[in-house]
């Protein structure tokens, strides 16, 4: 259930669009598999419209990312809102990278191996990238776009394509920092979104999180909060399991200043990269 709708297979939310099968539910929504008539098969994420405005905010929010093209991010083809839930109609991926970690686990016992972790990353970095320079317009104005959001289970594996999906938090901005609500996951947020603050490396920050969390299993931050709250200040990232060529890459990534990390995220991950080929040379 999603709002004032009781979600089942077999029933159209929206017309032409059937749903098959549920593929997954938190508190952000439920996320089902649907055909379309023409039996191409989809995703549908639905989200509680928490009033009109609300509802009317995401939504422009999500057109705007709509128009953007990339080949890593998730192409979205439809959105509606109606019975007190948002709909948005998505490419349907074969899992998220939290999902092939679970399967890592099962059948190697470990993380992400470093070689195919760089491999998907990577192309999730060239997408935050592309969100994260000033190269959109928007309303007239040229703007970033913050994905507010970066983890793994927002990074979609779709063939041997990364795709970064969920957009629902996603701003645009035309500086480099700015005052910006404290939203998003916790445990991969950047210092300075606690204390009210968004800059053009805060996704990089939780790119940073991810890779370590895939690499090992360990969050770098165990002591990270319930609520955002302004007093509290990110320790020195736990980095253990991590070799060190990756380590100090890593700790640039985590800076409590977003000035002092990587110029962008694809430097991130050609560093580290570099590091897992060539450890002795980085």
């Amino acid at each position: 259930m999603t709002g004032a709708l009781q979600l089942e297979p077999g029933m159209e939310p929206f017309p032409g669009y059937r749903l098959i099968q549920l593929l997954g539910q938190g508190g952000w929504g439920e996320v089902w598999k649907a055909e379309r008539a023409d039996e191409t098969a989809w995703a549908i994420k639905f989200l509680p419209a928490d009033g009109q405005l609300s509802a009317a905010q995401e939504i422009r929010a999500l057109q705007a990312i709509r128009a953007l093209h990339h080949p890593n991010l998730i192409g979205i083809e439809q959105i509606w809102c109606g019975e007190g839930s948002l709909g948005i109609v998505m490419e349907l991926a074969d899992g998220s990278l939290q999902d092939f970690y679970h399967v890592y686990q099962a059948e190697c016992g470990s993380g992400i191996t470093p070689d195919h972790l760089c491999f998907y990353l990577s192309q999730a970095a060239a997408a935050l990238d592309f969100l994260n320079t000033r190269q959109h317009v928007a309303q007239g104005q040229r703007v970033a776009y913050r994905h507010c959001d970066v983890k793994p289970s927002n990074l979609l594996v779709r063939g041997n394509e990364v795709k970064v999906a969920d957009f629902s938090l996603a701003v645009p901005q035309t500086a480099t920092m700015g005052y910006h609500r404290r939203t998003g996951t916790l445990h991969y947020a950047a210092p300075e979104i606690f204390q009210g603050w968004l800059s053009d490396r805060s996704d990089q920050y939780a790119l940073a999180v991810s890779y370590v969390q895939l690499r090992t299993g360990v969050l770098p931050f165990p002591d990270s909060p319930d609520h955002f709250d302004p007093k509290y200040v990110r320790p020195a990232p736990d980095l253990t399991g991590i070799p060190p060529a990756e380590g100090g890459i890593l700790t640039r990534a985590l800076a409590p200043v977003p000035q002092d990390r990587w110029p962008s995220c694809t430097e991130l991950m050609r560093l580290l990269t570099a590091a897992i080929n060539e450890p002795c040379l980085v």
